[in-house]
């Protein structure tokens, strides 16, 4: 059997193989990955955890997913869950919510429906229920950047 130490190192090695493959072989994307700032997402995202994106089409998207989405008021990313999912005008609004938030985004929301799919960059990578991120890695690049 392992020891803990060679699980651990052994589970790392995986990690990077296969997010090396789905880099290698995935179609080009404009926001590969995104760094978690913020405490919204708290337990599941914690600051400083890099994060992978995936493209999808709008209908691909299921309640429970977590998404990427451009922020109306300021030029930057939210990454937030989809707790709804409402369909007009054959137009996919996602009602988001950050799971260590009160209530939904909806100072975010579009004619009061929820985020407009055309503001979705993509979804957070998973593997069944598990997130994959890479946790901390990312303290470096906000301090960096001064945030």
């Amino acid at each position: 059997m392992f020891t803990k130490r060679e699980a651990s190192l052994l589970l790392l090695f995986l990690t990077f193989i296969a997010l090396a493959t789905l880099l290698a072989f995935r179609p080009p994307h404009e926001v590969p990955a995104a760094i978690i700032k913020g405490r919204s997402m708290l337990p599941l995202l914690r600051e400083g955890d890099l994060v992978f994106v995936v493209s999808c089409d709008p209908s691909d998207i299921r309640t429970g997913d977590i998404v990427i989405y451009r922020s109306k008021f300021e030029n930057k990313l939210i990454i937030h869950r989809v707790i709804d999912i409402r369909y007009e005008n054959n137009v996919y609004y996602f009602v988001t919510k950050g799971d260590n938030n009160f209530s939904p985004d909806i100072s975010e929301f579009d004619f009061g429906l929820g985020v407009n799919q055309n503001r979705i960059v993509g979804k957070v990578l998973s593997i069944g229920n598990y997130v994959v991120k890479i946790p901390y890695i990312g303290h470096l690049a906000l301090m960096l950047r001064g945030g």
